[in-house]
């Protein structure tokens, strides 16, 4: 676990102290009302809030030593019920979705709440976190948990929180991603860095789902720098393929300065050599993110990377990253990097997956294009469309022409529903282009274009006898 700044500790000892020496608080144990209770939480957990979400945005890495500290019963369990909800959501599950991992630090949340002298106004807040966090976890482990609270009356609420219901696994997973939507708009995540091999192991899904989510997210990811230096240098990592993720993932999304540049262009380089099938496993892992959906590889990645690599290596990476430095530079409308492509994609088998890789790059610039277009920009549809026929024959693919209608077939739908006027200008404009590039593209069949556009009358309701 990373240490807490000492900035941070200062603001939250100061928030601390405000919260013991406030009249909401003395109130509150003199009458012990809870709205009394209340209007404590609605002075200061703002103020946690605020710098919770400074750590998060800028330290995410010594999140857990934050929670930690507001473990203290100085802050009255204020902020609690939020922090185990995170640390429900942190653990890492498998596809029964179980935790792979006893989730320690949802133990440790849980039992500071369950033994804060505020436990009967929190337990108010934390049912639901709870029960998740028993569904995903081991029937064994949540007995013990329980069986080591002393109190009755809380051990009795813990038993009722585990519920029958999650015992199916289609509960469990549609209960699970419920209860994530409640927390969507949270910035809560964070990691630990492998510092051996059994824990680079151990550690490496969420390490990597993390740098996944913070690249996403377009956080200022500078704190991170570090620790990803620290983990390129450590040796027992580099002959490994998780090596090569953390790699990629930190080379291609990471806006780095001359020195780590260098720093990481040295190592990428070293293991490149000396990795069994390396250009392999890399190319890979690009189609592997090509198809997330929470993660872009865009041009300036592929950019990115061919500037760290040293182009004297010849093998498959020098040959993909020259073209797409070619395709990024000039762009694909270029005849001569469209001649470039055709005579790169000859040279290689047509399922292979480097030719795979260069599919996915041409085809991630009509999704970008078609997919950000607004309906009053179906003109420039139409032009792009151009393209179409030029890749297809180069490709010929049947997955690539599939996803080019679908994504033709999502605008175009998109389109009628704004122009709805089946008279008007722009409708017919729509319809005229599809009726005749959508048969050629072999999209679409004639009948089901009528089909497309046909006007479907609406039933009249039944009149009441």
């Amino acid at each position: 676990m990373y240490e807490l700044d000492a900035d941070y500790l200062d603001q939250l000892e100061v928030i601390a102290g405000e919260i013991q020496d406030s009249e909401e608080l003395a109130s509150y144990l003199d009458e012990e009302e809870e709205e009394h209770y209340l209007r404590l939480k609605e002075m200061f957990e703002p103020k946690i809030g605020m710098v919770y979400d400074e750590v998060a945005a800028k330290d995410p890495l010594q999140l857990i030593a934050l929670e930690t500290v507001l473990l203290n019963p100085l802050f009255e369990g204020l902020y609690l019920p939020k922090i185990l909800g995170y640390s429900v959501q942190r653990g890492e599950i498998n596809d029964r979705y179980k935790y792979v991992r006893p989730q320690d630090h949802f133990k440790e949340v849980l039992l500071a709440i369950c033994n804060s002298a505020n436990f009967d106004i929190l337990k108010k807040r934390i049912g639901q976190s709870i029960q998740m966090g028993f569904a995903l976890s081991s029937d064994i482990w949540v007995t013990n948990l329980i069986n080591s609270i002393s109190n009755k009356r809380v051990r009795y609420y813990l038993q009722g929180q585990k519920l029958d219901r999650y015992r199916p696994l289609d509960a469990r997973q549609v209960g699970y991603h419920r209860y994530q939507k409640q927390f969507k708009s949270d910035n809560f995540h964070s990691t630990e860095f492998p510092e051996t091999i059994s824990e680079l192991k151990v550690l490496f899904s969420p390490l990597k789902n993390f740098l996944i989510y913070r690249i996403g997210s377009r956080w200022d990811n500078t704190s991170l720098i570090e620790p990803l230096k620290n983990f390129l240098e450590n040796k027992a990592f580099q002959e490994t393929e998780e090596y090569l993720q953390i790699a990629f993932l930190y080379g291609s999304f990471f806006d780095l300065d001359e020195e780590n540049s260098k720093h990481l262009s040295k190592h990428l380089n070293k293991v490149r050599t000396g990795l069994t099938e390396f250009d392999a496993k890399w190319l890979d892992f690009i189609l592997e993110l090509h198809k997330r959906e929470d993660i872009e590889l865009d041009p300036q990645a592929d950019l990115r990377i061919s500037a760290l690599l040293d182009k004297k290596v010849k093998d498959e990476l020098t040959e993909f990253y020259n073209l797409t430095d070619l395709i990024h530079n000039e762009g694909y409308m270029n005849e001569e990097v469209q001649d470039a492509v055709r005579v790169f994609y000859s040279r290689h088998q047509g399922l292979s997956v480097i030719n795979e890789c260069v599919r996915a790059v041409i085809y991630g610039y009509f999704a970008r294009l078609i997919g950000n277009l607004e309906e009053k920009s179906y003109p420039d549809f139409f032009e792009e469309t151009k393209l179409f026929p030029v890749y297809m024959s180069i490709f010929a693919n049947q997955k690539f022409n599939q996803d080019l209608k679908d994504l033709s077939m999502a605008y175009v739908k998109k389109l009628l529903k704004k122009f709805t006027d089946k008279r008007g200008k722009d409708y017919q404009d729509v319809k005229k282009f599809v009726s005749t590039a959508f048969v050629d593209f072999k999209f679409l069949k004639e009948k089901e274009v009528v089909e497309l556009f046909k006007t479907r009358r609406k039933r009249k309701k039944k009149q009441e006898a």
